[in-house]
């Protein structure tokens, strides 16, 4: 049956599923990443978000603390202290080493990522300085220290898959490819 004309119909709208971002959930973010100074230090690329999965350690703790919670379109500005970021800067990470143990290493120079054997594993070291013999070496990231200020738009949010989670990342466009 038609409804009379002039007579106005309500609507009915379906009720749109909002999904909040908690552990487990692969999100999607765009982003810029910017110094005190305002620099861009690092974005997501043009048009392409980054994936994460949430609850995993795949972003910076105070981020991923900041996007708990929040949902498609949601926009925030964050600045994070360095314990929050890339942690603070430990001067007992930063050693120097005689030229001859980096053998097999041409055009040394300085700003150059290497990784390091130690006790503990393998890790990114950074050349900071080359002098005559000694090659000083700084294992911490190159933002520990500095406080980091994100814009972030979030432009996606699902659950993970079974094998998301069982290797810990995302899989697919934006994330991890094996």
């Amino acid at each position: 049956m038609r409804a009379p004309q002039g007579v106005a119909r309500p609507l009915r709208l379906k009720p749109r599923f909002h999904m909040s971002i908690t552990h487990d959930q692969v999100v999607s973010i765009h982003y810029t990443l910017r110094d005190d100074a305002g620099e861009i230090i690092d974005s997501s690329p043009a048009g392409e978000p980054l994936a994460y999965l949430h609850g995993h350690g795949n972003l910076v703790p105070g981020l991923e603390r900041e996007l708990a919670g929040k949902g498609v379109g949601d926009k925030l500005q964050v600045t994070l202290s360095p314990a929050d970021g890339y942690g603070e800067y430990d001067p007992k990470l930063v050693q120097q080493v005689p030229r001859r143990a980096l053998k097999g290493i041409a055009n040394l120079r300085v700003g150059m990522r290497l990784q390091a054997q130690s006790d503990h594993g393998v890790h990114a070291v950074t050349v900071s300085r080359v002098a005559g013999d000694l090659v000083t070496l700084d294992g911490n990231h190159p933002l520990a220290g500095k406080k980091l200020h994100f814009e972030v738009e979030v432009a996606g949010v699902r659950a993970a898959t079974e094998v998301e989670l069982s290797h810990g990342h995302v899989h697919g466009a934006g994330g991890h490819h094996h």
